[in-house]
C-alpha cells in the first residue's frame, strides 16, 4: 500500500476541522473514519499490480553521448482501469546529467484489458553495459488517496560503445588510400611492391620501373606500376594498465587510445588488411582475432565498450609474449601505451627488441596538452616551478621516444585529438613505402 500527498493534505484539513468545529474525540473519529473509508475505497478499486504484464523493446547499443530509447509495454489484464505512476530504474550514468529523476518516471493510464507503451529516453555518459532490472508501478484508486505498489523484474541491457569521434578523419584518409592504389583521376601510383599494371613511359618516370620484356613486344616503352600490398596483418595492442587511467582533459588516456585504434581499424579494413586486437595489463582483457573486413570494426567496437583501465602496473613481458603468439609472421604491431619514463624504462625498453626484430612496430602514446600550457607559464613562483616540472616531464618523454626509435620503432606522441589522424597517416606512409 502507498499513500499519496493528497491523503496528507486531507488529513491536515481534517485536523483544522477538528480544532475549529469538532474539538472532541468524536470529531477525531469522524475525520479519521472518512479518511480511512476513502483510502480503503481506493485500495479496493485500484487495478492490481502483480498481474500486470511488462515487456521491453528498443535499442541494445548506442554510441557514447548519443540518444537511445527503450520502450516498455504495460499490459493490464484486470477488469479495472490502471491509473499509475511508473518508475523505470536505470543507473544514473545511463541518463543525461540532471535528467535521471524526470526521465525515469512516467504517468500512465491503461484501460481494462488493454496495453500501453511508455518510452524511456537514455543518453549514456559512460562506456560499457547499463542494466535495467526493476520497474516499480504504483496503481492509484479513483480518489487518488492511496494505491497498490509493486515491482517487476524486467531486465534489459544497453551497451554504450566508444564514441568514435575520429570518424570525421576517415573520408580524407580513404581518399589518400585510393590515391595510393591508383584509383583516382590522377592515377597516382603508390610505391608498394605488389605489381599492378603496365602503362606507357612518361617523362619523369623512374627508369628502374621499365619493363624491357614488355617494351620489346610493343612499339613504345612500358613501365611497371605498383600498388601497396594488401592482406597485410596488423595487430593493435592496447595497454589497459595504470598509466591508461591518467586523465587528459575530461577523459582517461584509454579513451583516446580507443579512438585512435578505431580509426586505424576502419582504415585498414578498407585497405584490405587483416586487423586483430589485444587488450592487456596483467592478463589479457579483450581479444578480437580472425575477423573478416566487414566484421572486424563492429567486433572491435563491441570489445572496446567493456574495457576499463586497471589500477595495476602492466606486465609488458606477458603483453609481448601474448602479442608474439598472435603474429607468427611479419606484421605491423601498433602498441598504444605510455611514454612515461618510469614504466617505459622498467618495462617497455627491455622488451621492445623482441617485437622490432621481426615486425614493424609503432608505439603511440597520448600526450597531455596541459604540459605545454604549464611549461609556458611564468606569472608567479608557483607557475615557474610548475613550468620546470612540465619541461622536465616533456624532456623525459622525448628521451624515451628517442631510445625507442633507436630500437627500431616508429614513435608517436600526440594529444588526444591529434593522435588518431597521426596514427592513420603513419600507417599510410608505411604502406606507401612498402614497409608492411
Amino acid at each position: 500500500m502507498a499513500l499519496t500527498g493528497r491523503t496528507a493534505l486531507l488529513a491536515a484539513l481534517g485536523s483544522l476541522v477538528v480544532g475549529l468545529l469538532l474539538p472532541s474525540w468524536a470529531g477525531i473519529g469522524v475525520v479519521c473514519g472518512v479518511l480511512l473509508l476513502g483510502v480503503l475505497a481506493d485500495l479496493l478499486l485500484a487495478a492490481p499490480v502483480r498481474t500486470l504484464g511488462l515487456a521491453r523493446a528498443g535499442d541494445t547499443s548506442v554510441r557514447l553521448g548519443e540518444p537511445a530509447t527503450v520502450t516498455l509495454t504495460v499490459t493490464n489484464p484486470s477488469g479495472r482501469p490502471l491509473r499509475a505512476h511508473l518508475r523505470d530504474a536505470w543507473p544514473p550514468s545511463a541518463f543525461r546529467p540532471g535528467t535521471e529523476l524526470t526521465a525515469s518516471r512516467q504517468r500512465l493510464r491503461v484501460p481494462a484489458g488493454e496495453r500501453r507503451r511508455v518510452t524511456t529516453e537514455l543518453r549514456p555518459t559512460r562506456r560499457g553495459d547499463h542494466q535495467a532490472r526493476r520497474v516499480t508501478v504504483r496503481s492509484l484508486g479513483p480518489l487518488g488517496l492511496a494505491g497498490r505498489q509493486g515491482s517487476h523484474l524486467v531486465p534489459w541491457t544497453l551497451r554504450a560503445l566508444p564514441p568514435f569521434a575520429s570518424r570525421k578523419h576517415l573520408p580524407s584518409r580513404l581518399a589518400r588510400l585510393r590515391e595510393l592504389d591508383g584509383r583516382t583521376s590522377l592515377l597516382t601510383r603508390g610505391q608498394g611492391t605488389e605489381f599492378d599494371s603496365l602503362r606507357e613511359y612518361l617523362p619523369g618516370d623512374d627508369v628502374r620501373s621499365i619493363d624491357w620484356r614488355a617494351s620489346a613486344r610493343r612499339t613504345t616503352v612500358a613501365v611497371r606500376t605498383w600498388r601497396p600490398e594488401r592482406d597485410r596483418h596488423i595487430l593493435v595492442v592496447l595497454d589497459t594498465g595504470r598509466t591508461s587511467a591518467g586523465r587528459v582533459g575530461d577523459a582517461p588516456r584509454l579513451d583516446a587510445a580507443l579512438d585512435a585504434a578505431l580509426l586505424l581499424t576502419a582504415l585498414a579494413a578498407k585497405a584490405g588488411d587483416r586487423v586483430d586486437l589485444l587488450a592487456h595489463d596483467l592478463h589479457p582483457r579483450a581479444s578480437v582475432v580472425g575477423r573478416s573486413a566487414t566484421e572486424v570494426l563492429p567486433a572491435v567496437t563491441q570489445a572496446m565498450a567493456l574495457l576499463e583501465p586497471a589500477l595495476v602496473e602492466t606486465d609488458l613481458r606477458a603483453l609481448t609474449a601474448a602479442a608474439l603468439r598472435l603474429v607468427p609472421h611479419r606484421s605491423l604491431i601498433v602498441l598504444l601505451t605510455s611514454l612515461d619514463a618510469g614504466p617505459a624504462e622498467d618495462g617497455l625498453l627491455p622488451v621492445l627488441p623482441q617485437l622490432t626484430k621481426r615486425h614493424e612496430v609503432i608505439v603511440a602514446a597520448v600526450a597531455d596538452p596541459r604540459l605545454t600550457e604549464l611549461a609556458e607559464a611564468r606569472g608567479s613562483v608557483a607557475a615557474v616551478y610548475g613550468a620546470a616540472a612540465a619541461e622536465q616531464t616533456r624532456a623525459d618523454r622525448r628521451s624515451v621516444a628517442e631510445r625507442l626509435t633507436r630500437l627500431g620503432a616508429t614513435v608517436l606522441d600526440a594529444p588526444p585529438a591529434a593522435l588518431p589522424p597521426a596514427l592513420a597517416d603513419t600507417y599510410l606512409a608505411l604502406k606507401a613505402a612498402g614497409r608492411l
